[in-house]
């Protein structure tokens, strides 16, 4: 249930988001989610894709800052409350979210989650029952 992600570290000049994406397409690695943070000197680019280790040297070959990082992805239903159950069950078991990004896809939304425990994340949601996604479904996407 532990999904890999790159963390990848730009800096704020144009065209470098676009050479990080064509690496990617050069290499095959598709994109199945990707978000976008900035600061005044870089950019963060966290990312799911479908081959995290060869995504993450062929990255450093090219001078890219990256780094891969444990996150789960949560399946809900694309419906009115379902994120707050979610993010409600991790409070009460005192699991912060450190960072989340989602993305909708018909009748159901994908949550990416990144925890300060990883493990006790996964847990909690296992005993409610909640979806996790399995690293090989997600990098498929």
């Amino acid at each position: 249930m532990i999904i890999q992600q790159l963390s990848i570290f730009l800096e704020n000049r144009s065209g470098r988001l676009t050479e990080l994406t064509e690496t990617l397409a050069a290499e095959n690695v598709n994109l199945s989610a990707m978000s976008v943070a900035d600061t005044a000197e870089y950019g963060i680019v966290r990312a799911v894709v479908s081959d995290p280790e060869k995504a993450r040297k062929v990255l450093k070959e090219k001078g890219f800052g990256v780094s891969l990082t444990d996150v789960l992805c949560l399946s809900t239903p694309n419906t009115p409350g379902s994120l707050a159950r979610a993010l409600r069950i991790l409070s009460d078991a005192e699991v912060s979210v450190e960072y989340l990004y989602a993305f909708s896809m018909g009748e159901k939304s994908l949550v990416v989650i990144r925890t300060d425990d990883i493990l006790k994340g996964i847990r909690v949601f296992e005993e409610h029952e909640m979806e996790l996604m399995k690293a090989s479904e997600l990098y498929k996407i």
